[in-house]
């Protein structure tokens, strides 16, 4: 039986390569966004030309009543889900935290954390055993930012990446007697749109091996740990960063 497999946030960046390396292994994949519908077609579009199957669902992550809608829609169009990759997420103004304003604090909560928790409890009612489900694997995208804390430049987005770290940690016990595993693969500096350009060259100078990551390379590892052969592995959280601790 094909994989069903929701990603998070896949229009573009680590989650637009995860989507396509899901469905070069015979994943079903959906692809998620929020605005960009022209961006997720093509991510779409592209799986299907190679002979994928691929379709496209709008949600916002941190509303509750279109998260359900999603995979509603994903179930009556591709079947039951089978893994879960939360990778939605967004940095916020890269400034220190008394410069934030209160709507950019919860926007960076609403998206990182109560997006991640929300897509994790429905993938949960859905997946486990315990409610008829036939099991499956979440995997979270967090950031070493977590553990870095990111000092003026974005203490927010680390906060919310070590609620994710917490998420994986507690729900990857909660649920592994019922055919579910939680892990999570936390990336480094990855050549995307989401750091600027100054940050990707001079970060590339601290990380041991003298470069910035691709997508593809993250993407490697989440379907790893999606995979039949990463099937005793729970709980975990890979890092996926050049080196860089």
């Amino acid at each position: 039986m094909s994989k069903v497999t929701v990603v998070t946030g896949a229009s573009r960046g680590i989650g637009a390569a995860t989507a396509r390396a899901c469905a070069e292994a015979g994943h079903k994949v959906a692809v998620n966004y929020v605005v960009s519908e022209d961006a997720a077609g093509a991510v779409v579009a592209k799986i299907k030309g190679a002979g994928g199957e691929a379709m496209a669902v709008r949600a916002n992550t941190a509303v509750e009543a279109e998260v359900i809608a999603m995979f509603e829609t994903v179930e009556a169009e591709l079947g039951p889900v089978t893994a879960l990759v939360n990778n939605a997420g967004i940095h916020g103004p890269r400034v220190r935290l008394d410069e934030l304003a209160d709507t950019d604090i919860e926007e960076v909560l609403d998206i990182n954390v109560r997006g991640c928790f929300l897509c994790a409890k429905e993938a949960v009612k859905r997946m486990s055993t315990k409610h008829g489900g036939q099991g499956g694997a979440i995997v979270n995208v967090s950031s070493g930012s977590a553990k870095l804390g990111n000092p003026g430049a974005g203490v927010i987005y680390a906060a919310s990446k070590g609620a994710v770290n917490s998420l994986t940690i507690g729900l990857s016990q909660e649920v592994a007697s019922e055919g579910i595993r939680v892990n999570a693969v936390a990336p480094g500096l990855t050549e995307t749109d989401m750091p600027p350009a100054d940050k990707l060259a001079a970060g590339a100078r601290v990380i041991p091996m003298g470069r910035t990551g691709q997508p593809e390379e993250i993407a490697a590892a989440i379907l790893w740990l999606l995979s039949d052969e990463s099937g005793y592995v729970a709980g975990a959280n890979i890092r996926v960063a050049g080196g860089r601790i």
